[in-house]
């Protein structure tokens, strides 16, 4: 997988909602999650939380689990409390900052706007794996920083 796929599923738009029964039927418990994204580049431009639950669709177009975008309101970090059923889970953030609504990318394929992954995992030559960016859900109170990377 190339950089410029890594970001694919940041230019695109939906958001399946968690359903609310596991495997069988039985119901799936879900914890309350902060994520705070500190660093931001701009206070007024729009920041994309995309959340994964399987490795095998981690950074893959529309595979995400769902999605939101969060406006900072004149504020250098974001704080976004959210629902998420207990297992494990991946974050990867974009910002904005031109407001066009896409992933503004260089002639190869290379993120030109601040990009950031869950456990602050920044990547070098390849796109992150799951396993690296991966933090489990088993009860509420948990809080997740991360750090936009310009």
């Amino acid at each position: 997988m190339t950089l410029a796929q890594l970001f694919l599923a940041a230019s695109i738009v939906g958001s399946p909602a968690l359903t609310p029964a596991g495997h069988g039927g039985n119901p799936v418990t879900a914890s309350s999650v902060t994520v705070v994204v500190s660093k931001l580049a701009s206070t007024q431009s729009a920041v994309k939380l995309y959340f994964y639950n399987a490795p095998d669709g981690f950074l893959k177009p529309k595979q995400y689990a769902f999605y939101k975008v969060v406006r900072p309101g004149g504020q250098s970090r974001i704080t976004l409390p959210v629902e998420l059923t207990n297992g494990e889970w991946a974050v990867a953030i974009t910002q904005d900052t031109n407001n066009n609504d896409k992933l503004d990318k260089n002639f190869v394929g290379i993120p030109t706007e601040p990009f950031a992954f869950s456990n602050n995992v920044r990547p070098r030559l390849a796109p992150p794996v799951f396993e690296d960016c991966k933090f489990t859900v088993d009860g509420p109170g948990k809080v997740v920083s991360i750090e936009l990377k310009p």
